[in-house]
């Protein structure tokens, strides 16, 4: 196993055709979480991936569970008989109205696991790297001591450590985001994040214009110095987006490791959905890195990967290594025939 990703996966329910909740008489069922969207987008770029959670032993914990094996996702699971799957309702939005994410996911199984419960050294057994995210600790106080019990064990079983800031504010407020996750950085290699997470949580934003329409990516080159310096890590990469449209968004990357910044072209992207896009970077980065990749190689892979993650509905990145380097090539539009 070369990948291990610890997280919580839910249910995602979606009104059909840009409908409103209100409106919806079906939703379409998709699954998804930060953690095994990761896993899934880096199976599918040639990674043995493992992806540790707890999940209810009922028919949504096993869909759960079933979708990650059919992606070639390894699964360990912690069942429980007493507990519930996170959901979650995603409406997608379109111009002036913005999409929106309705969280019903409170005492879900993987807010209740408890430091102890993973047996972590079996879990990184022949592993080479770890990824977790920011929404794992937000979920609960045991959560986050078993996130930190995680990142801890992974450090001492030599595993390169990759974490995704993930801020999400219907889960957790800044300060106490910042309070609880300053301490986990310690065990971090390389920090994955936004221009906008890393303003909200740790207060290092861009200096100059910054706007959802206009964002100056030296600022954030300076940012992600700025972080490796903090933090001690090897490296920091920043995705960045600017959406003067709800469905037309331009989407670039950079990342600053070994003295060096590294910047990837920027996308345009026709949103068919975003979520799951910054998991989709993740993924690819970490998937070129353990291919052995330069940084820089590595950056291009992952954002053309994750802008490719924009025409795909739900959250897992369901495209092919070769799809990914044909959009590198500067790939055609015209119909595969």
């Amino acid at each position: 196993m070369d990948l291990v990703t610890f997280g919580e996966a839910m249910i995602r329910l979606t009104p059909p055709d840009f409908q409103r909740l209100e409106q919806a008489r079906s939703l379409d069922l998709y699954v998804g979480g930060g953690e095994l969207n990761v896993a899934v987008a880096a199976s599918r770029f040639g990674v043995r991936s493992r992806w540790v959670s707890r999940l209810p032993d009922n028919p949504l914990g096993h869909v759960i569970e079933n979708r990650a094996r059919e992606l070639g996702v390894e699964t360990r699971i912690e069942w429980s008989k007493d507990d519930r799957a996170g959901l979650y309702f995603a409406e997608l939005g379109a111009a002036p109205r913005p999409g929106s994410v309705l969280y019903d996911r409170s005492a879900s199984a993987i807010s209740r696991i408890e430091p102890g419960n993973v047996d972590w050294k079996v879990m990184f057994s022949g592993a080479k790297w770890f990824h977790v995210s920011g929404i794992t600790p937000a979920l609960s106080k045991s959560a986050a001591k078993t996130t930190a019990e995680a990142l801890e064990a992974a450090k001492k079983n030599g595993l390169t450590v990759s974490y995704d800031l993930n801020y999400r504010r219907k889960l957790w407020k800044p300060d106490v985001a910042r309070t609880v996750q300053e301490p986990l950085m310690r065990f971090v290699d390389i920090l994955m994040t936004t221009e906008e997470d890393t303003r909200v949580v740790f207060g290092m934003g861009g200096r100059g214009q910054q706007s959802y329409d206009r964002i100056d990516a030296d600022a954030y080159a300076g940012v992600a110095r700025e972080l490796i310096d903090r933090f001690n890590l090897s490296g920091a990469a920043i995705t960045l987006r600017e959406n003067p449209r709800v469905l037309l968004n331009t989407w670039s990357a950079l990342l600053v490791a070994e003295g060096k910044t590294h910047r990837a072209p920027r996308y345009e992207v026709e949103v068919i959905d975003r979520i799951g896009a910054g998991d989709a970077f993740s993924g690819g980065l970490i998937a070129s890195r353990l291919a052995n990749k330069d940084w820089e190689d590595s950056l291009q892979f992952a954002t053309a990967a994750s802008a490719l993650k924009h025409s795909i509905p739900g959250d897992f990145c369901l495209v092919s290594r070769e799809e990914v380097e044909q959009v590198l090539k500067g790939g055609s539009l015209r119909v595969a025939r």
